[in-house]
């Protein structure tokens, strides 16, 4: 689904009159407003049209149908009363077309975009035995099968009622690595596929994970800050050269290296990440993303419809340098889009959620994803864009991220499973 503000998502209906009131009590953005019970409801003081506008706005947003959410919310009916309406209501009175009703009326599931198409299969793994300078915060956790159940944890934003954690627990549980599901090293990628029949090689990926000296002292800028309602669009100037060590000096930090901001795969990438942004949050973990050049029109087009969180410009290009071991990961359009199925897999389900695209800038430098610890911990995970369009599985993203903020506790496990290994034996 393509991104939303919460300006988007409330639209021109009865929830607008509610926006400070929902901001002054944490409902900041879509993902968390779409988590509202009937009590939350009631507590903020809803009435019982705007709680109707909710559901039909929820419903359209998991279905990536947005843009009739202040038609049906005019209409008066309420969802039920809309889901029982006939293809030919849905199409003249609202102007729905084919494909969107088809969209509208599966009730059996939302828009999904996380599992990956049926083409993937579990992602290769490279074994690494020094993960980085300082590896102890992933030290045993390759010799676990089992992942252990994700805790409890309060939402950053500060509500502290039963439910709500209990809304944020079920969230955290629904990302849980299944049994079974093997940790085979920091460095992943999806697979490579056969391209023209075998006649084109893809591009060789590193082996081990990249040093943490080799993104320490990158020099970054922030052109955007986390965005807030009310708040300027834009950093009008870009912020003074800092250290990347000073992003996870306090905080773990996620760093997505955006290949393009304009392409539609890394638009969906950067939502659909963007969007378990609670989660990160819980985790007590940093959300960035990284871009390799700066037109200012691009990042106006990105942030923040697509992503929300602070953008950073790295422009010598240093993160994805570490990404392809010391230099750049770079493929061709025709070899690495055109002959390979599954960029072109990618393609699809990225178009499949309603995401717009352009086709300004460098579009060949590959992107990925970086997991840095606290401090010098050292980077915990790493993901190279093998074939255009690949993103980090975000179960993997948000197991590792729970990893690295309780070191202790998965220390203890990976014990306990070794013990029970040789109990079996």
């Amino acid at each position: 689904m393509a991104s939303f503000s919460i300006e988007d998502f409330v639209g021109n209906g009865s929830l607008r009159e509610l926006l400070p009131k929902l901001l002054d009590e944490g409902w900041d953005d879509v993902p968390t407003l779409k988590k509202m019970n009937s009590e939350d409801m009631d507590e903020i003081g809803m009435t019982r049209q705007q709680k109707d506008a909710l559901e039909i706005r929820s419903y359209l947003h998991d279905r990536a149908l947005m843009q009739y959410g202040d038609q049906l919310e005019a209409s008066g009916k309420g969802l039920p009363e809309l889901l029982s309406l006939s293809t030919l209501d849905l199409s003249s009175q609202y102007g729905m077309k084919r494909g969107h009703i088809a969209r509208f009326m599966d009730r059996t599931s939302a828009c999904a975009t996380d599992p990956l198409p049926a083409l993937y299969t579990v992602p290769t793994r490279r074994q690494n035995n020094l993960a980085s300078r300082n590896s102890s915060i992933y030290r045993s956790q390759n010799s676990s099968a089992n992942s252990r159940k994700l805790q409890s944890m309060t939402r950053s934003s500060g509500r502290s009622s039963s439910h709500s954690d209990f809304s944020l627990e079920q969230s955290l549980a629904s990302f849980k690595i299944k049994d079974g599901y093997v940790f085979k090293g920091v460095v992943a990628a999806m697979p490579a596929e056969p391209r023209a029949c075998g006649c084109v090689q893809p591009p060789p990926i590193v082996e081990n994970v990249a040093p943490y000296s080799a993104i320490e002292n990158v020099s970054i800028q922030k052109l955007t800050p986390e965005y807030k309602i009310g708040m300027e669009r834009l950093i009008k100037n870009k912020t003074p050269p800092m250290k990347a060590s000073e992003l996870w000096r306090e905080k773990p930090a996620i760093l997505v290296c955006i290949r393009r901001p304009g392409c539609i795969m890394c638009r969906a990438e950067a939502h659909q990440l963007y969007s378990k942004k609670p989660i990160f949050d819980a985790l007590g973990v940093q959300l960035f993303a990284v871009l390799h050049e700066h037109i200012e029109s691009e990042v106006k087009d990105f942030w923040p419809r697509y992503w929300g969180g602070v953008v950073l410009f790295d422009g010598r290009q240093e993160f994805f340098k570490a990404l392809g071991g010391g230099k750049l990961l770079k493929d061709k359009f025709i070899s690495g889009f055109l002959l390979n199925p599954r960029a072109i897999a990618n393609y699809k389900r990225a178009k499949a959620i309603g995401v717009e695209q352009n086709f300004k800038g460098e579009g060949e430098i590959k992107g990925g994803l970086f997991i840095v610890g606290r401090g010098k911990s050292g980077i915990a995970y790493q993901f190279i864009e093998r074939n255009f369009g690949d993103w980090a599985p975000h179960a993997e993203v948000i197991e590792i991220c729970n990893r690295i903020q309780n070191p202790q506790q998965n220390q203890l496990e990976a014990t306990k499973s070794s013990n029970q290994e040789e109990y079996e034996k």
